[in-house]
C-alpha cells in the first residue's frame, strides 16, 4: 500500500471502532481486527489487492446490529455492504472502482448467503476465509459461548435437543451453533492457506466436542 492508502485504513479503523462500540462482544471490534489479521496472512500467501482486503476486513460485520436487532432476519452482510460506501468516503476514498470492489467482498462474505453470492475475487474468497476462520479452533468455541451465553441459551444440550432448537432460543447452545455450521466451515474454505489453517482448527473443535459430550453424558 502507499502512503495515502496506508491514511485511508488508519482513518477508516477509527471510524469502525465507533460503528461498532455497542455491538455484542463476540462481533465486536476485537473480532473484526482478528478477522483483519487473518486476511494480511492470507494476502501474503494468496496475493490479491492488500488495500481492498484490509478496508473489506475492516468493514465487514458493520451490518452486524441491524441483524441482532431483530434476531437474524435481516443480513448483516447485504446491510454493511449498503453502509461501506458511505463510511469510506468519509475516510478519504474516492475511486469508485476500489469502493465497489470492497462493497463486493463485503456483500459476499457471509457463511449463510455462499449459495446466491459467491466471492467472485481473490480479495472476496480471502475476506470469506478470514472471517471464517475466526469462527474456527478455540476462538471459535469461545466466540459460540458468548453468543450462546447473551442470548440466554443452554451451556450444552443432547444433539437432538440441539438440532429441534431455533436460532436466538433456549436450545441455541454453542453445540447447536457447531453442528449447524462450525463443524461444516473447512469444506467451505476457498483458498489454499485458509483450508492449511482451517483443517488444524475444525480437529481442535472436533476434539472439544467429543469431550463436552462424554463429560456431560447421562
Amino acid at each position: 500500500m502507499n502512503y495515502a492508502q496506508e491514511e485511508i485504513v488508519r482513518h477508516l479503523r477509527e471510524l469502525v471502532e465507533k460503528l461498532l462500540a455497542n455491538s455484542p462482544r463476540c462481533h465486536d471490534i476485537d473480532h473484526t481486527l482478528r478477522v483483519l489479521e487473518n486476511a494480511r496472512r492470507l494476502v501474503r500467501f494468496e496475493g490479491g489487492d492488500p488495500f481492498v482486503v484490509e478496508c473489506a476486513a475492516l468493514l465487514h460485520d458493520i451490518g452486524r446490529l441491524a441483524e441482532f436487532a431483530d434476531n437474524g432476519k435481516t443480513c448483516h452482510a447485504l446491510i454493511g455492504a449498503e453502509k461501506a460506501g458511505g463510511v469510506l468516503r468519509q475516510a478519504g476514498l474516492e475511486d469508485s472502482g476500489q469502493i465497489q470492489h470492497i462493497v463486493a467482498c463485503i456483500a459476499t462474505h457471509r457463511y449463510r448467503n455462499r449459495g446466491s453470492a459467491v466471492p467472485a475475487t481473490i480479495e472476496a474468497r480471502i475476506i470469506f476465509d478470514a472471517d471464517k476462520l475466526d469462527s474456527m479452533g478455540a476462538v471459535g468455541i469461545g466466540r459460540a459461548f458468548h453468543f450462546a451465553g447473551r442470548i440466554g441459551a443452554r451451556v450444552h444440550n443432547r444433539r437432538e435437543e440441539a438440532l429441534r432448537g431455533a436460532s436466538y432460543g433456549s436450545e441455541d447452545s454453542a453445540y447447536r451453533e457447531y453442528l449447524v455450521k462450525l463443524c461444516r466451515l473447512n469444506d467451505c474454505l476457498l483458498t489454499g492457506e485458509g483450508r492449511r489453517l482451517g483443517c488444524e482448527r475444525h480437529r481442535f473443535m472436533q476434539e472439544f466436542f467429543t469431550r463436552l459430550e462424554a463429560e456431560t453424558a447421562n
